[in-house]
């Protein structure tokens, strides 16, 4: 076969153009640490690598969002133990005016205090977080998600509570259940003196005793006392269906009377036609537990109903003090969930980088090695060229 010598030059400076250009890349990829320069290098690489990035910025927005609830939720908590102070401190107040060496001022003096304290409380359940969203807001709420108003505190957001998910927890917490969803009396029955009592006798906030027995019924225990003796005797009766369940009952004073499944203790001496009004107990909130235990401790009477009210007001912060804990135990739940979160997040992180990296990255070795081998391909291809360009006739012609 013969080649001409156009011929000859033209495909050495192909070869020595290829050698060219895969050198200039392979030194492109050396400075930029990459692999892929453009899609179309590695086609199957470049949309690995593409994919490896949008997730990866996906993560970024989740931690972000995360972040922003972990903050809200750490303030959340810390609210909470703030609340738990403050009724701790209504609560040794009531127990003080449970004082009998205490006058009406020195009562007045103290239910001031708990208004007070009160107030602050109301503040707390209203706080926001740094974004002004409140932090007891539930599913969305104004500014402020509890107002104050003659007719009692009232809950303005949307009741309810956002779920955690794989990648999040929630933003705020459901004030209505936090604050609002308290049981009145002993959380089961609620025993109240009748207004017209003129007796001393007051009693405790009861208890349940065999739920079995339990009807779910009001009652009435109405006391009669003997005009010769004084002896007191009670009966009970079923105001709901009218049934009259035992009568003349001896009373005597710390003993507990007990029917249906219901038990409480009763102190001091009742007069003719003193009535005790027990009722299934119905839900109130946290203030207006409060706002009953200021009133009662204002009321300059005292006697039976000041220790009626001091004893069920005890009972009632008491359970809406577990109440709040539970709630900040919630919270500290969601904030042990975010550190999971957090570790699962940072772990895919890592996987997604490595995914990125091993699909777009360059070998440093394997990189500089090729580059040694395209140099030295690119040299071998001049050094070619240079010796091809004396293969004419005119150089051996003397």
């Amino acid at each position: 076969m013969r080649m001409g010598t156009a011929n000859t030059y033209d495909s050495a400076l192909q070869n020595l153009y290829a050698r060219q250009s895969d050198l200039a890349t392979q030194q492109e990829k050396i400075t930029s640490g990459k692999n892929i320069i453009r899609a179309s290098d590695d086609p199957t690489g470049a949309a690995n690598a593409e994919r490896a990035l949008t997730r990866l910025s996906l993560v970024a927005t989740e931690q972000r969002a995360l972040g922003a609830q972990v903050n809200s939720i750490t303030m959340a908590e810390s609210t909470l133990g703030g609340a738990v102070d403050l009724v701790k401190d209504i609560r040794d107040l009531v127990v003080s005016a449970g004082n009998g060496a205490l006058n009406a001022s020195d009562r007045a003096l103290m239910a001031q205090q708990m208004t007070g304290l009160r107030n602050q409380l109301l503040g707390l359940a209203n706080k926001q977080d740094t974004n002004g969203t409140p932090l007891f807001g539930g599913l969305g709420s104004a500014s402020n998600p509890f107002t104050d108003s003659a007719a009692g505190l009232k809950f303005e957001g949307i009741s309810g509570q956002k779920a955690s998910t794989v990648v999040s927890i929630p933003g705020a917490m459901d004030g209505q259940a936090v604050w609002m969803n308290v049981l009145s009396g002993n959380g089961t029955f609620d025993i109240a003196l009748n207004a017209s009592n003129t007796g001393t006798v007051s009693t405790d906030p009861g208890q349940v005793v065999s739920l079995t027995s339990l009807t779910g019924d009001n009652y009435s225990v109405t006391f009669k006392v003997d005009a010769t003796t004084n002896a007191a005797t009670y009966d009970v009766k079923n105001t709901t269906d009218g049934a009259s369940m035992s009568t003349g009952n001896a009373y005597v004073p710390g003993q507990a009377i007990q029917f249906d499944g219901i038990s409480f203790s009763t102190a001091g001496t009742p007069a003719e036609g003193d009535v005790l009004d027990i009722s299934n107990s119905q839900k109130t909130n946290v203030f207006a537990i409060l706002d009953q235990a200021i009133a009662s401790i204002s009321d300059p009477e005292g006697g039976a109903k000041l220790n009626q009210s001091i004893s069920l007001a005890l009972t009632q912060i008491d359970a809406s003090m577990t109440q709040i804990q539970a709630a900040r135990g919630q919270a500290g739940d969601w904030m042990n969930r975010s550190d999971n979160i957090d570790s699962t997040q940072k772990d895919r992180t890592l996987q997604l980088t490595t995914e990125k990296s091993k699909a777009e990255d360059l070998d440093p070795v394997k990189g500089l090695s090729d580059f040694t081998k395209f140099n030295t391909n690119y040299t071998i291809a001049l050094q070619s060229y240079a010796q091809i360009q004396k293969l004419t006739l005119f150089n051996y012609i003397s």
